[in-house]
């Protein structure tokens, strides 16, 4: 889809939606902060229309930066926390690699062996091929389906091994605060998918990294973006 045609019909340059989505999925911001944010600098749109881009863009952008990703490793650390919404308690089972790249998300209502199997299934899926091995919790669900669809992969067990994906949940535990909790699970996977996508995309490990490679990457990162927002591949 080209950019006229994504953006058609819409009053607001390209650069002003763009910038809005990237804000709230960045950031820790709502869309009345946006709001006065877009304000300071003259621009005069409503946080409903900033919440409206949002729902509209936002997954576009996600799914464009996904197959921008690197290539997934070969070691997968899975793991699961809670998620409480309107009293039912949920489950928002995720996967990354050895480099931190988050491979996909899934909020389910339970954590047993077929919950297991079907995040497996969405993560094979979205890998595009098996992992040499993974690392879990002793949450025995991930056994139970490792041996039916798995059978040929390493399987590490340990609490410790998993802090990788355990520490990484850390931005979405701050979204979640920062929105009084999410009010369904449609809402949280929606919202999670996108924010997992764009977010990972800024998120560097800026303690390995020295000044000059931390810019180049930051710099890059933002090309991306840009190029994502217009609908173009990069050269």
């Amino acid at each position: 889809m080209s950019s006229s045609e994504r953006y058609r019909r819409h009053r607001f340059p390209i650069e002003v939606a763009e910038h809005c989505v990237w804000l709230y999925f960045r950031f820790s911001l709502s869309y009345r902060n946006i709001e006065e944010m877009m304000a300071v600098r003259g621009v005069r749109v409503t946080y409903e229309t900033v919440r409206e881009w949002c729902q509209k863009f936002g997954a576009l952008y996600a799914s464009q930066l996904r197959k921008s990703r690197p290539r997934i490793g070969s070691k997968w650390h899975l793991d699961e926390v809670f998620l409480k919404m309107n009293g039912v308690q949920h489950y928002l089972w995720r996967a990354v690699d050895e480099n931190g790249v988050t491979i996909d998300i899934l909020v389910q209502p339970k954590r047993d062996r077929w919950a297991a199997l079907r995040f497996f299934r969405r993560l094979l899926c979205a890998a595009g091929g098996a992992p040499r091995v993974i690392i879990t919790d002793k949450l025995r669900s991930y056994a139970a389906a490792k041996r039916w669809i798995l059978p040929e992969v390493e399987h590490r067990q340990s609490r410790y091994l998993n802090n990788r994906c355990e520490n990484s949940h850390q931005p979405k535990r701050t979204r979640e605060r920062q929105m009084k909790r999410f009010q369904s699970p449609e809402q949280a996977q929606r919202f999670l998918s996108t924010f997992e996508s764009i977010n990972t995309a800024f998120r560097f490990r800026r303690h390995l990294l020295s000044a000059a490679s931390y810019r180049r990457r930051l710099t890059h990162a933002l090309q991306l973006w840009r190029a994502t927002a217009l609908g173009v591949a990069l050269p």
